[in-house]
């Protein structure tokens, strides 16, 4: 893709739009599609995703290539915080749809472009940045062990495409909603991810609010009601929430499964795997 850096805050035009779909490569495409289905991605993250059959330092090099064009072309737009430090380079920048990105992919849509115009997103809250982005980690390793174990990510929504009418009038709320499969199996999962910023009577309110669906008998997605996951950052917060789903009502104890926000991926394999057997 080679195109005119823009300057930042500039109107994107329909013509320019057009022009810069024409050099699009496929991986740029499918790097605006990550971007826009978990709002927010490290360029760690999307090297892992779309950069996994490069290898050495070619591997870091092309990454940084491609999301720098992004970047100059208003298609990707990287926050000012680097996750983990100040890591030189395009690594550990969060990245975000930017304007001519949201275009882009309103054109792919056949979607009408229309006369508004598109701004950039707002300024974005730490705690935002950093659940959003442990979100997206489950995602990236959830497509990697898929390669692994032999099963098929169907289907992962974060927020807001997650949520889903409860029934009286409002929305469960999970952070990601995702289905996998392997030999005619269908595992359906919301998630809920943890990261210790919340206290135990708002944790207790949420999870009923899942159970509270269940008894009313709704159903979620493909007409079944998800389990939820719940990931933690530690085996003494795994505690607390397990503490919690103890003392709620049935089916909490069905219903809810804790795990390391970095075994939850594997437990979601095993449950998948235990389940073609049955």
């Amino acid at each position: 893709m080679t195109t005119a850096r823009a300057p930042r805050g500039s109107r994107i035009g329909t013509a320019r739009v057009l022009a810069l779909a024409e050099t699009l490569s496929e991986r740029e495409w499918q790097i605006m599609g990550t971007v826009n289905r978990l709002r927010l991605a490290t360029g760690l993250q999307l090297e892992r995703l779309h950069f996994a059959e490069l290898t050495g330092k070619s591997r870091s090099v092309v990454r940084w290539r491609v999301l720098k064009r992004l970047v100059d072309a208003q298609v990707l737009m990287p926050l000012t915080r680097r996750i983990g430090g100040s890591l030189r380079g395009s690594a550990k920048l969060t990245y975000a749809l930017d304007v001519a990105g949201e275009r882009l992919l309103r054109l792919r849509r056949n979607l009408s472009q229309g006369e508004e115009r598109i701004r950039r997103p707002a300024p974005i809250g730490e705690r935002f940045v950093a659940h959003t982005v442990a979100t997206s980690e489950l995602y990236v390793q959830l497509v990697e062990r898929s390669a692994a174990d032999g099963f098929t990510v169907d289907e992962f929504r974060a927020e807001p495409a997650s949520w889903w009418p409860n029934g009286d009038g409002g929305w469960m709320k999970p952070d990601a909603y995702l289905s996998i499969s392997a030999d005619g199996i269908t595992d359906h999962w919301w998630v809920e991810v943890d990261l210790a910023t919340e206290a135990v009577p708002t944790l207790r309110g949420k999870f009923l609010a899942y159970t509270d669906f269940v008894g009313q008998g709704q159903l979620g997605p493909a007409d079944v009601v998800p389990r939820v996951l719940v990931t933690v950052p530690t085996e003494a917060r795994g505690e607390v929430m397990a503490n919690v789903v103890a003392r709620m009502p049935a089916p909490a104890d069905e219903l809810f499964v804790v795990a390391l926000h970095d075994e939850a991926i594997g437990l979601l394999s095993a449950e998948l795997s235990e389940a073609d057997y049955e």
